[in-house]
């Protein structure tokens, strides 16, 4: 991108919806006004990026004075350390969170970057930074969404000296909020089988550091945060500062309050074993990183990020498809996959209403069992001997479209592909290869991995007529080595894999961009706005216990957005809990994302299928709202509720769909009555119960006022018990 200076006093760039971005030249702030959020920064007087404000929108009268450094406490706390930086590098006494650190040649480590130019162009602002002495260039890009407020930030370093350069750390950039001791840190993390568990805390004096060393998300973390303050309990009130970081490798946020109870959040890529050497000439793009502000609480905050996802991060935005109701036949058939078996699976389904059928692993290679296979990516001819042509016009002819599983980073060690390229593993000379679940990780990094990966999807999808991919990923790196490159250029394979593995996808999505994917990671483990940018939906959690997932569903939302969270409905009881949940219940529960259904139909008698085909074409009717709704969470699942009330509401506020959830009655207490919420107080909505009962005296048309302020009362009583009822405008 060209980099200009400016010669107008003030410039201006606006976009519709009252969007703009300027630059006032007297006093060198720039400003940014979107939606319901300002952000300003300036130049200080040491040619530094300063924040300055991050909030409420300001209206347009309001100036700013020129940013000053601040003054600093004494010499152990000098004015580096206490200016609210964008964005600086290490040195010149920084020892707060650097948002970048270089290590040079001869040996010097100190880098401290000053602004040099800026360039606006619509919605886009580019700042230009330059080291003191060196030829070392660093752009700042900014963007933000005029719907949401949501910026996007991004960092990019350019050598442009005559000798490499070592990256030890680079981050997006830093968020900085007002001043303050009252902050609540939110959070996600997990573990498999118990993702997306909510946790919050008191951000106090030092640093609380988010991340994955995995090589890959992870779910022990999620790249999300979001910080309000402590006095601020309700879902849809109160100040939010909320953010997400765009990228599928290891990563780390880190929430600094620093000696003058400041709050910075830097995010980038993990700084642990990092190590990144750039020629001259060349540069490195850190992720992108997003935040946004919000003066309707947590829920609102949530809000405007599926919004963001749905309208600008997901292929096909800002109108992405809505998710067929999908039908995997993992749990019926495991590895003992074959094609009459699966035309079977495919024709019950097929009675339901089901509009994808996917077959899951064993397909391929000598894939009978977890051990042998993976890499080895043709048709297994015993399972196939006519290859997947015969069964894919038989899912056809059922009016469904067809899926297929892959795991292409993955390689067994009994498999064709390992014995004749055991270097093209993660793997340090000489020492032991760590496998999990029977498998080791293909180095993507390495160009002939990436080129046969690609090619072995590019021929699959040419060949048949594939509508899906379940992209899976089943486990963690190790040993991350790659011996068949420099020392000084080894970790690299941190960046160099991920970007491989975008780019696989970005050229299969050009190339086939009717193929809708799925992001797998044996559950959560690779849920991210940099993954989600490259496929359509992903997977929430191998556990499928239709009451856990409500904990986990509800986690789930806070980051990211119900349309793109798959949702089973599998047999019960499950492997799980033991838990015996009705197969109403089943599906409540994961019709409040993307529907999907696992359950081994063998074993169905007729009255579940009849209780299933009610249930899909139900949501069928409700899916566009549920997936693309406001998602307002009425009643949490989290510290233990008995109960679990969700609500969505369309865009245009004339229709909502409501699920009520209960663990469990005691002592005749009836269950608590729910006031709604998002809905247009003067306009009139008809109720109609979807599943399970409503209470005797409740009117059929109502205002929304009346639903919002009187509320609904729904009649259940008993263990794991469920209800759904919808409102539509009368008007519509």
């Amino acid at each position: 991108m060209a980099i200009s200076g400016i010669t107008n006093p003030l410039q201006a760039h606006s976009q519709a919806g009252g969007t703009s971005i300027r630059f006032d030249k007297q006093t060198k702030v720039f400003r940014i006004d979107a939606a319901g959020m300002s952000y300003l920064f300036g130049i200080n007087e040491k040619k530094e990026p300063q924040t300055m404000y991050w909030g409420k929108r300001l209206p347009s009268m309001d100036s700013f004075a020129a940013p000053h450094s601040d003054g600093g406490l004494s010499s152990f706390d000098d004015s580096i350390n206490t200016t609210r930086h964008e964005f600086a590098g290490w040195g010149g006494g920084l020892y707060v969170e650097p948002d970048l650190k270089i290590t040079f040649p001869d040996g010097n480590r100190d880098l401290v970057l000053e602004y040099v130019s800026h360039a606006i162009a619509g919605d886009q602002l580019t700042i230009l930074l330059k080291d003191i002495s060196r030829e070392v260039y660093v752009e700042l890009l900014y963007q933000v969404d005029p719907k949401t407020g949501i910026l996007r930030r991004s960092a990019q370093l350019q050598n442009k000296t005559a000798e490499s350069l070592t990256i030890e750390q680079m981050a997006s950039g830093t968020w900085n909020l007002p001043r303050g001791v009252d902050y609540r840190l939110r959070y996600l993390t997990g573990r498999w089988a118990g993702e997306w568990s909510l946790h919050e805390q008191m951000i106090q004096p030092g640093k609380t550091i988010l991340e994955s060393r995995r090589g890959s998300t992870g779910d022990q973390n999620n790249p999300w945060f979001a910080i309000d303050r402590a006095s601020s309990n309700d879902q849809d009130q109160g100040d939010v500062w909320f953010g997400a970081l765009g990228w599928s490798g290891s990563w780390q946020i880190s929430v600094e309050q620093d000696q003058l109870q400041q709050i910075r959040v830097t995010g980038g890529p993990n700084a642990f074993d990092f190590g990144y050497r750039l020629v001259p000439g060349q540069h490195l793009q850190s992720p992108d990183f997003y935040a946004g502000f919000s003066d309707k609480g947590v829920g609102g905050a949530s809000r405007l990020l599926h919004r963001f996802e749905t309208s600008s991060i997901l292929p096909h935005a800002p109108s992405p498809k809505l998710r067929p109701v999908l039908y995997n036949s993992w749990e019926a058939t495991e590895f003992k996959v074959d094609e009459a078996g699966q035309e079977t699976l495919a024709e019950k389904a097929a009675t339901i209403g089901v509009e994808r059928f996917v077959v899951d692993d064993g397909w391929f290679g000598k894939r009978v069992n977890d051990r042998a296979g993976l890499g080895d990516w043709y048709v297994n001819p015993v399972k196939f001997p006519h290859g997947l042509k015969p069964l894919i016009d038989k899912v056809h002819s059922l009016n469904m479209d067809f899926g297929l599983w892959v795991e292409p980073e993955m390689v067994n060690a009994d498999s064709d592909l390992y014995r004749k390229h055991p270097d093209w593993v993660l793997n340090f000379t000489g020492r032991p290869r760590t496998e999990g679940r029977n498998q080791m990780m293909l180095n993507l990094a390495r160009p002939d991995v990436r080129e046969y990966i690609y090619q072995f999807l590019d021929k699959l999808l040419n060949e048949n007529d594939i509508a899906f991919l379940k992209w899976d990923y089943n486990r963690n790196w190790s040993e991350p080595g790659w011996p068949a490159v420099a020392v000084e250029d080894q970790k690299k394979v941190y960046v160099d894999y991920v970007q491989n593995l975008y780019s696989i996808l970005a050229e299969l999505r050009a190339k086939y961009p009717k193929v809708e994917i799925e992001s797998c990671s044996g559950g959560g483990s690779r849920v991210d706005l940099g993954i989600m940018r490259l496929t359509d939906e992903v997977w929430t959690s191998d556990n499928t216990d239709a009451f856990d997932r409500l904990l986990m569903q509800d986690g789930f939302s806070y980051a990211y957005a119900p349309g793109v969270m798959m949702a089973w409905v599998t047999d019960s009881p499950t492997w799980v809990n033991q838990r015996v949940l009705s197969l109403e219940y089943r599906f409540l529960s994961a019709m409040q994302g993307s529907l999907g259904i696992g359950a081994n139909l063998n074993n169905w008698k007729p009255e579940d299928f009849a209780t299933a085909k009610k249930m899909v074409n139900q949501y069928k009717q409700i899916r566009e709202t549920t997936q693309r709704g406001s998602l307002y969470r009425l009643i949490s699942p989290q510290k233990g509720s008995e109960q679990s009330v969700t609500e969505s509401v369309s865009e245009d506020q004339g229709r909502a769909v409501t699920f009520a959830f209960l663990h469990s009655s005691q002592m005749l207490y009836r269950y608590p009555r729910i006031h709604l919420r998002g809905l247009r107080p003067d306009q009139l909505y008809k109720i109609t119960a979807l599943d399970g009962k409503l209470s005797a005296n409740t009117p059929s048309v109502a205002s929304g006022a009346f639903w919002m302020q009187q509320g609904v009362d729904v009649e259940l009583r008993g263990d794991f018990q469920a209800a759904a009822f919808s409102l539509e405008s009368t008007n519509r």
